[in-house]
């Protein structure tokens, strides 16, 4: 059965889209777990157990392989309920057709199904529907950094106890047919792993049980991991483009790519990107005698990162050929998608522009979309005033660090935090100096809590009063959405079918990612002080060229519109000028920066 929706809700946090698929899935409506947390996917199964009155044996950390076997579990009982609520809305008699008549109403008018539909009695609509409606994809994501070593009794277990390496084999033995999304970049060892497992490798007719779906930032990653993949004979069948900048979690900024040249660079590129890796993927196939396909198999590109109207979703498929936008943000206002705790989304709600930033803390050193006065970081806060900066580190999930110890830890754990300051009253430094670097230790938050808190706190699941506080990742365009929306009133707003922003001051996707670069290659000027070495001399300079070359870009595409962006196309123009000015003046501090280069 084909594809009904031209849109899919991306992973969210650790807990927001964590039973995302038990609400929407029966819709026909892809979505995606983050399977980093098996902490929190346990106690989960354990809500939905009792839920649905299902027995519960617990899987505790004394079990072998407790990890993935947690993350199967999970998986397991949501494919099971979720092709259960399918099955009923096909099922359904004309007294409790509802779900069935709210399904078809979600669907994008560009569907002939109503015209198919108009003549049927209910008899027929009913075999109708058992042969046209699909079910949305249950997809798991695993960002590929988060591999942390395990130990057991003091002795380091083997590499497939990793973190990441145990979440992979907790899907792999699933009984979902769906997609594996790897994000935040190549983990070797990892894409190597994948071999193992059965289901990712192609039948004779050319399908594949576990797809692998790539999230990238350029064509060039695409091409580099799509190609070391093809070499274990695994195929990826979907690239899934994301904004660096204008995307909710963690910021993989580009060098100053933007969006839309990324997008075209795909669209030109795409037969070529098929057939050089399959290339590469046959001859593998054949010396580890797998099944050859028949055909060159699918590949699918889609893409995500600020998409906020209908105009400009519709945009990115005819323009740029996608085969699906990701719509993130909005659907944390969307208690019938997500989990999110009143007192986060009441903050949402109200959140402006000023409210949401780029963060520095998370664990990892990768800048963090973030809420300010989330209740994780006035917790936080309350702990630093107390003198007692840093978390417990309950979960350890991003305890990378081997600075103070053999067995890394989290940097925004007491235990490291309570070494770097240590170390920092050590240095003979000024007032002011140390206070900037203690406010960057401290900065740092236990998001492995935060993240999922607020699943367990709206499925009333305990939680330690003292790390209770929620953690969340907006990305910027959630400025622009202020209410509580039904999942109704989301899709009908992504179809165009109704507007659920009032405000008429929300830039155009790329003219806001462009506008974020500018403020990202500033801040980057402002980090170099008064004089930089070459290294940063070439970023800088390279940055600043990307992006000139990307407004270069817009604005040819949006001059050319004849009946695209009719509303906007000039206030788009005119912005697009304003910020080409504010690029050369950022160029001119550049320059003066190079005066003072350095030897490095």
């Amino acid at each position: 059965m084909s594809k009904k929706h031209s849109f899919h809700i991306p992973v969210m946090g650790l807990g927001f889209t964590i039973d995302t698929p038990l609400k929407v899935a029966q819709y026909g409506m892809d979505s995606v777990i983050s399977i980093a947390d098996d902490i929190l996917i346990e106690k989960m199964r354990k809500v939905y157990c009792e839920k649905f009155k299902i027995p519960y044996n617990a899987i505790t950390d004394k079990i072998e392989d407790f990890r993935a076997k947690r993350i199967t579990s999970y998986l397991n009982l949501v494919n099971t309920q979720v092709q259960k609520k399918f099955e009923e809305i096909k099922n359904a008699t004309i007294e409790k057709g509802n779900e069935f008549k709210e399904y078809l109403s979600m669907l994008p008018d560009s569907l002939s199904i109503k015209n198919e539909l108009k003549d049927l009695n209910f008899k027929e609509i009913k075999n109708w529907a058992k042969e046209n409606l699909n079910i949305g994809s249950i997809d798991v994501n695993i960002m590929t950094k988060l591999d942390k070593e395990n130990y057991k009794n003091g002795e380091k277990l083997p590499q497939e106890y990793n973190d990441a390496h145990a979440a992979l084999r907790g899907f792999a033995n699933s009984s979902l047919r769906s997609s594996l999304i790897l994000s935040a970049g190549m983990n070797p060892r990892l894409y190597s792993y994948i071999e193992q497992f059965d289901d990712f490798f192609p039948n004779k007719n050319g399908k594949i049980n576990k797809k692998i779906v790539l999230k990238v930032s350029d064509y060039r990653s695409a091409l580099i991991q799509g190609k070391f993949l093809a070499k274990k004979g695994l195929w990826v069948s979907e690239y899934r483009i994301e904004s660096g900048l204008n995307c909710g979690g963690h910021a993989f900024a580009t060098e100053g790519f933007l969006m839309g040249p990324i997008l075209e660079e795909f669209k030109q590129n795409k037969n070529d990107l098929i057939q050089s890796i399959h290339e590469i993927l046959i001859p593998a196939l054949k010396a580890n005698d797998r099944v050859i396909p028949s055909e060159n198999l699918d590949l699918k590109i889609t893409a995500q990162g600020g998409v906020g109207t209908d105009e400009e979703h519709q945009f990115l498929i005819d323009q740029y050929e996608i085969d699906s936008v990701g719509w993130g943000t909005p659907f944390l206002l969307v208690p019938e998608a997500t989990s999110v705790d009143a007192i986060t989304i009441d903050k949402l709600t109200k959140a402006k522009e000023n409210d949401l930033y780029l963060s520095g803390i998370s664990p990892l050193g990768v800048p963090f979309n973030s809420l300010k006065g989330n209740t994780k970081d006035l917790e936080k806060l309350e702990k630093i005033k107390n003198g007692r900066p840093g978390s417990s580190c309950p979960k350890e999930f991003l305890s990378l660090n081997k600075e103070f110890t053999e067995k890394s830890i989290c940097t925004a754990s007491r235990q490291y935090q309570r070494k770097k300051i240590k170390e920092l009253d050590n240095e003979n430094l000024s007032k002011d100096k140390y206070k900037t670097l203690f406010d960057k230790i401290v900065e740092k938050s236990c998001i492995c809590v935060g993240l999922a808190n607020s699943a367990l706190l709206i499925n009333d699941v305990k939680v330690k009063e003292d790390i209770k506080g929620v953690s969340v990742c907006p990305g910027p365009n959630m400025a622009y959405f202020s209410k509580l929306m039904s999942l109704k009133e989301i899709t009908d707003h992504i179809y165009g079918r109704a507007n659920v922003i009032s405000r008429i001051d929300r830039p155009n996707m790329f003219i806001k990612e462009l506008n974020l670069y500018l403020d990202y290659l500033k801040g980057k000027i402002e980090e170099t002080s008064t004089a930089i070495t070459k290294k940063q001399e070439k970023y800088l300079l390279n940055f600043s060229n990307n992006l000139n070359e990307g407004i270069n870009y817009y604005q040819k595409l949006f001059i050319e519109f004849k009946d695209k962006f009719k509303d906007t196309k000039s206030s788009i123009l005119t912005e697009l000028e304003t910020s080409r000015n504010s690029l050369k003046n950022l160029h001119v501090e550049i320059e003066k920066l190079t005066n003072n280069l350095v030897t490095a």
